[in-house]
């Protein structure tokens, strides 16, 4: 007896996986949209994907400016490039470049490795 596997969409449609064309990165999965036997990356979802996987890499990020603003604070010195910083990470998921994004690779071009370190999607 055969194994058939199926791929699923985000809307729960399924096919046959060894009909269909498959995008070959599947960085943003949970953006995949079925017409037909063609799966392609639904590039809203995969924004949202995106600015989710921001928030989840600068949040350690902020808390550790956090550490750096409060002893900066205690020993008075300069809080104006930690503020920066903070400003920059609570920012990166508004980035213009996010919106712009026509396809995938000009999505994971979007990571702003100056403000959140390198690229998951590298």
């Amino acid at each position: 007896m055969a194994v058939t596997t199926y791929i699923v969409d985000k809307d729960g449609n399924q096919i046959d996986a060894s009909t269909a064309t498959v995008p070959t990165n599947r960085d943003f999965r949970g953006a995949w949209s079925l017409s037909g036997s063609v799966i392609s990356e639904d590039m809203t979802k995969a924004k949202e994907i995106f600015r989710d996987k921001i928030r989840e890499v600068r949040n350690p990020l902020l808390e550790a400016k956090d550490v750096e603003l409060m002893k900066a604070l205690e020993t008075g010195s300069s809080t104006t490039d930690i503020a920066s910083a903070k400003d920059a990470l609570r920012d990166a998921p508004a980035a213009a470049a996010i919106d712009a994004a026509a396809d995938i690779a000009a999505l994971k071009a979007a990571w702003d490795s100056d403000v959140l370190g390198d690229s998951p999607y590298a």
